[in-house]
């Protein structure tokens, strides 16, 4: 518990999921986080006074990062309080599945497992206390999720230990099943909260209004780009029916898992091939997620970086055997031969699990520690065009399609994220948005659109792959003959996972 500065660690008390499974920081095994107001008013006192104690990092890029990571903690926690309006803060805490990966012996995940287990009802107790501005729609939406959590407690659990944990779950249920008939009908944040959410983790000035033109002009290029690669296809019908038909060609479900495996060989070998990341090892298995992650189609989950050697984990999740035939056919066309070649590329090569391998490299326990989403799922998405424009798959239109689907898919996530909590957008206005933009339609769009309630920054995606590639074409006019793919990337992943407003060191130390 001493190897990391105290000011990184009091970061981490007040984000013990994430430091725990992506930053590999396992002495938080089987101890959850405190999340009722007076743990979360204690944990904000231990932010001050670290802060207010510790030494400054001894690179001004690292200080940076750093504040901005306390200035965050303190708008999420005690400016917005979204552990009062938010469940998903609470859910992090309740799961079980960050202990499936390998980076311990079994007995000593298991154990582990059991006493976060036996903790249940206590984070639970303080999760109905803390959760008293639920809006409705925040609380339907996440309903399905909050009653899945009980698939994760382990059959083998003491019965003792299952029965406590089943009672405890019951009682979240029913609180915010109050909530979803009962709470607010307003999800939105408000201008100002989301500007602040933005602009604090990122350590920059957010204009809203330039964002949100920044995403209608996003899909208009990727619109564009949809309809030359669908019309190398069928050039006398529609882009968008052209990729409806195109994802109905996918394995069945006894066969996703090997096309998985196929798909991921076929990503890292372009990667290698185009040296597109600084590192090129590491061992990335492919299997069937576990059943506490199995609301996800597809994830990663690597190999963190204060974790021993071992491998990262590409998790795909076939349609259950027992679902009606029309929603299955529905859950499989992800598995497309048109979209999971692009899904194995932002998983895996050059996407997350690339990423992560330079992240186990990174200076510093502040870049190894303190990840920006906005990097992080931007890198990855950036990824996918990335290998268009190297020509993975060229000879088949489908890869470009593909590209193009997911892209919209995510602009249309920060068009309904602005739209839902500073525009007056309603769920159902947002799941029109998705049919009209994307290829998505019916449970899949109302879906996207339920997410914006209580993922207000998913525009993260699309936010982060337009500021790496604002970057690429500063460092293209700066480096000017010395540029390549190669240093830039390099010095990109020399940074770990930066704030989006601090891209620029990459230019001045590539």
């Amino acid at each position: 518990m001493d190897d990391l500065d105290p000011r990184v660690r009091a970061i981490c008390d007040l984000n013990v999921a994430e430091a725990r499974e992506y930053g590999g920081r396992h002495e938080y095994d089987g101890v959850p986080q405190d999340l009722s107001g007076a743990g979360v008013a204690a944990g904000l006192a231990r932010l001050a006074a670290a802060r207010e104690a510790g030494q400054a990092q001894p690179d001004p890029h690292d200080e940076t990062h750093l504040r901005a990571f306390e200035d965050l903690q303190q708008v999420v926690y005690h400016d917005l309080e979204l552990h009062r309006r938010n469940p998903l803060f609470h859910l992090g805490e309740l799961d079980l599945a960050c202990y499936d990966k390998g980076y311990a012996p079994a007995g000593q995940r298991d154990a582990a497992r059991a006493e976060h287990l036996a903790a249940w009802p206590q984070v639970i107790d303080a999760a109905v206390s803390a959760l008293d501005q639920v809006s409705a729609p925040v609380a339907q939406s996440l309903m399905a999720g909050i009653r899945g959590l009980a698939g994760g407690i382990p059959a083998g659990a003491a019965p003792a230990a299952r029965e406590a944990a089943l009672a405890a779950h019951a009682r979240l249920v029913a609180h915010l099943s109050r909530a979803a008939g009962e709470g607010s009908p307003d999800a939105a944040l408000g201008a100002a909260a989301l500007g602040a959410l933005l602009g604090t983790s990122e350590a920059m000035d957010v204009d809203l209004g330039a964002l949100a033109e920044a995403a209608d002009a996003e899909r208009d290029r990727l619109r564009e780009r949809l309809a030359e690669s669908a019309s190398t296809v069928d050039a006398g019908r529609a882009p968008l029916d052209v990729a409806r038909e195109l994802v109905r060609d996918h394995p069945d479900a006894a066969g996703v898992i090997e096309t998985a495996r196929y798909w991921t060989e076929r990503a890292i070998s372009f990667t290698l091939s185009r040296d597109l990341v600084p590192y090129h090892d590491g061992v990335c298995l492919v299997g069937e997620a576990p059943e506490s992650r199995r609301w996800a189609m597809a994830m990663i989950s690597t190999n963190a970086p204060a974790e021993p050697d071992a491998p990262s984990w590409y998790y795909i999740t076939p349609p259950d055997p027992s679902w009606p035939e029309a929603e299955a056919e529905e859950w499989l066309e992800v598995f497309s031969a048109t979209t999971l070649p692009v899904i194995t590329v932002h998983e895996v090569a050059p996407g997350h699990f690339s990423h992560h391998q330079a992240l186990r490299r990174a200076p510093g326990a502040v870049r190894r520690t303190l990840f920006s989403s906005a990097f992080v799922e931007g890198w990855a998405h950036y990824a996918e065009e990335l290998c268009v424009e190297e020509g993975f798959l060229s000879d088949d239109p489908r890869f470009a399609i593909g590209v193009w689907l997911e892209a919209l898919v995510r602009v249309t996530r920060l068009a309904c994220a602005l739209g839902v909590h500073t525009a007056g957008m309603t769920v159902g206005e947002a799941a029109r948005r998705f049919e009209a933009d994307t290829h998505l339609a019916g449970s899949a769009a109302l879906s996207e659109a339920r997410r914006a309630t209580f993922d207000p920054t998913y525009g993260r995606y699309t936010w982060g792959k337009l500021e790496i590639m604002r970057m690429r074409e500063r460092a293209r006019a700066e480096w000017g003959a010395a540029f390549s793919l190669q240093r830039f990337h390099r010095a990109l992943m020399e940074l770990g996972s930066p704030p989006l407003g601090l891209l620029g060191t990459a230019l001045e130390r590539g």
